[in-house]
């Protein structure tokens, strides 16, 4: 699996290039896509946005689906203030404390893409005797445009308007000793593991006795990413999503999370025991480990009804949400599980 790490990580970082917070995917939807079909697989957009993959495979009554998801945190314009700055509210769960002096891009439904930086309000160390203990949050943090605006009138003269979106800049590196950092590493970096896993199937030659399938999502970030287009015969679905890294947990960046339970629940007993088993088969690095505070794609296809076992791994992931840290490694973990399970 060494072969396609490179692949998975450019595609991923190609990926994170795009603006996706949930509600405007439409052009990750379409790399996706095209990146799936690409590789000569059946891919097809859903209704609502997602993008369901055909990966191949036998059994079509007994079959697997591998669930990750394109869209990420963001903000949305809810007040354009007298003084030509803009309130705005998160999209998922963007923090104001991590998302503060982020250079942003304001995408307007009409006039085009204008840029501008999320500051606390009345910014200048200088200036303001509080600045130390102002608790940030969307009230006490505002964007500030890089357009000469003093009024909201001035703003609305440039097409911006209540309901357009905000999008972060990303700052995606990739360094010499293979740890990726970027915003939205969650979960840009489990759809190009997909691909990178996609491109392996292609390329071995191996057919799955079990049909596979990927569904890359575009509404996890707010709950509910997962909770449609389910194929008929799936038994069990597993999100590729990111593994926690943080006190109380024992994985890091360079290994394959197995989540055993999270804020939603347990994981199936049976999968988590298979995913265990297909890490040691293939002598992945792994650990398994206990989300305090984490929800995930096939949490959201269970609630909808689904009856099937479902199970969650992903890249160790630092600082979730935030300006997030994985590496190549953890690339590598994932994609051997991936195969240890799909031919166990």
């Amino acid at each position: 699996m060494e072969n396609y790490v490179n692949f998975a990580v450019d595609k991923a970082v190609e990926l994170l290039a795009i603006d996706s917070p949930t509600g405007y995917t439409h052009d990750a939807e379409e790399f996706v896509l095209r990146k799936f079909s690409d590789l000569g697989f059946s891919a097809k957009r859903t209704v609502k946005g997602g993008i369901l993959v055909d990966l191949g495979g036998k059994d079509e009554s007994n079959a697997l689906l591998l669930e990750a998801h394109a869209d990420t945190l963001g903000g949305m314009v809810a007040e354009i203030k007298g003084n030509g700055r803009l309130r705005i509210v998160r999209v998922g769960g963007m923090n104001a404390n991590n998302a503060e002096a982020e250079n942003c891009r304001v995408v307007t439904k009409f006039s085009g893409v204008y840029e501008g930086t999320l500051q606390l309000c009345n910014a200048s160390i200088h200036v303001n005797s509080d600045y130390a203990t102002v608790k940030r949050d969307f009230d006490t943090t505002e964007v500030v445009l890089d357009e000469c605006v003093e009024t909201a009138d001035d703003v609305k003269k440039l097409g911006i308007s209540v309901g357009d979106y905000v999008c972060f800049e990303p700052r995606t590196r990739v360094t010499k000793s293979g740890y990726i950092k970027s915003r939205f590493l969650d979960d840009k970096l489990s759809v190009g593991i997909l691909l990178g896993f996609a491109k392996y199937l292609k390329e071995s030659g191996l057919t799955p006795e079990r049909r596979i399938y990927a569904h890359i999502t575009v509404y996890e970030e707010v709950g509910h990413g997962g909770a449609a287009s389910v194929p008929t015969g799936v038994t069990e679905a597993i999100s590729v999503d990111m593994g926690c890294v943080g006190d109380g947990l024992q994985c890091t960046e360079r290994q394959v999370s197995i989540c055993a339970k999270d804020s939603g629940g347990p994981y199936s007993y049976e999968v988590v025991k298979k995913l265990i088993a297909a890490a040691q088969k293939e002598k992945a690095d792994y650990a398994v480990d206990i989300y305090p505070h984490y929800g995930s794609d096939v949490e959201a296809t269970l609630s909808a009804g689904y009856d099937i076992r479902h199970g969650l791994i992903g890249p160790g992931v630092y600082a979730s949400h935030g300006y997030e840290r994985s590496h190549k490694d953890g690339v590598l973990n994932t994609l051997r599980v991936l195969r240890g399970y799909v031919f166990e």
